[in-house]
């Protein structure tokens, strides 16, 4: 099993930085006095495709060589791991095939199409959704570019980090949300390296805590088919990612989903972003959990900002 290394990084931000944004870092005023901590946001949903996955994508498609990639790439992920490679494939003009659960959101579908991106559905487990691939790819013969168990993806998720330290200085922590794990991942690889004081927090929902019970545990624990309003956060952990969880994460904290609706209030208010439920997730583990942050210097990554306007979860009975 390969795990990339720093230079695999720095390498992976060469490559990209034609294809990507250099992302903004916001604060709010209000949401420092309401934790008691001094919040840094890195706002990936600004991002072309509005999510950080563009990173891990454009590395694995931009590194491809012109025989890889002749027969394009394939995929499986409910919504923006597809949405960011159909983007980064349409740069590179080659095929991608993307399954996804029936599930997922429409305004993620939508941004899969838009870029191109061919998808099959899937029903809406982890077993289902690799079988169906399984007969995708057999089909396609497109290059495999896992969601986050892929080398080139956390090393391309790891330029995040990278440009957060550059940002900002003095962080005493780093948060971001955890599903599959690929940018916690990426930020454990980058820290590691650049920053090891900076303290590594990964934040989960509540009903979907695979990831917190597997680093209690030891061992990774997987559950088929979660559900949560966090849908990006609904994969386990697998073994490279779980190499740098176990190895470097400090803590993993958890939000209820109506601890997560009201943080995504709160960033959509006070921050004024527009951010997806599974991005709000640290913000709710901060609020929590303010004993643990006050007085601290804390980075979250904003990981996405495809919502369905029509389907906000402050809606949904």
């Amino acid at each position: 099993m390969y795990i990339p290394t720093f230079e695999n990084m720095l390498e992976a931000h060469e490559r990209i930085k034609p294809h990507i944004n250099r992302t903004p870092v916001r604060t709010s005023k209000f949401l420092n006095e309401l934790t008691g901590a001094e919040l840094f946001f890195k706002c990936e949903n600004f991002q072309e495709p509005g999510a950080f996955k563009v990173r891990g994508a454009s590395n694995a498609v931009f590194g491809l060589s012109d025989e890889q990639a002749k027969h394009g790439v394939a995929t499986h992920s409910s919504g923006n791991h597809a949405s960011c490679l159909s983007y980064a494939a349409m740069l590179r003009g080659i095929p991608c095939n993307v399954v996804m659960p029936s599930t997922a959101p429409q305004a993620k579908k939508d941004t899969v199409r838009r870029y191109g991106g061919i998808i099959t559905e899937c029903e809406p487990s982890t077993t289902s959704r690799e079988a169906t691939f399984a007969k995708v790819q057999e089909a396609t013969g497109g290059d495999f570019v896992h969601p986050y168990n892929d080398p080139r993806v956390i090393a391309g998720q790891g330029t995040c980090a990278r440009e957060f330290m550059e940002q900002v200085d003095g962080l005493d922590i780093a948060m971001a949300p955890v599903g599959g794990g690929g940018m916690i991942s990426g930020t454990c690889l980058t820290l590691s390296h650049m920053a090891p004081e900076v303290q590594i927090i990964a934040a989960e929902p509540e009903q979907a805590d695979d990831a917190m019970r597997s680093f209690k545990a030891g061992y990774i624990i997987a559950d088929d088919a979660p559900k949560t309003i966090a849908d990006g956060l609904l994969v386990p952990l697998k073994e490279r990612t779980w190499h740098f969880v176990s190895n470097h994460v400090t803590d993993i904290l958890t939000a209820s989903e109506e601890e997560i609706i009201d943080a995504m209030k709160l960033t959509w208010k006070h921050l004024r972003v527009v951010m997806e439920a599974s991005s709000a997730v640290p913000l709710a583990t901060i609020l929590k959990n303010k004993d643990r942050f006050a007085g601290k210097r804390v980075g979250v990554i904003l990981t996405g900002g495809n919502v369905d306007l029509d389907k906000l979860p402050w809606t949904l009975n």
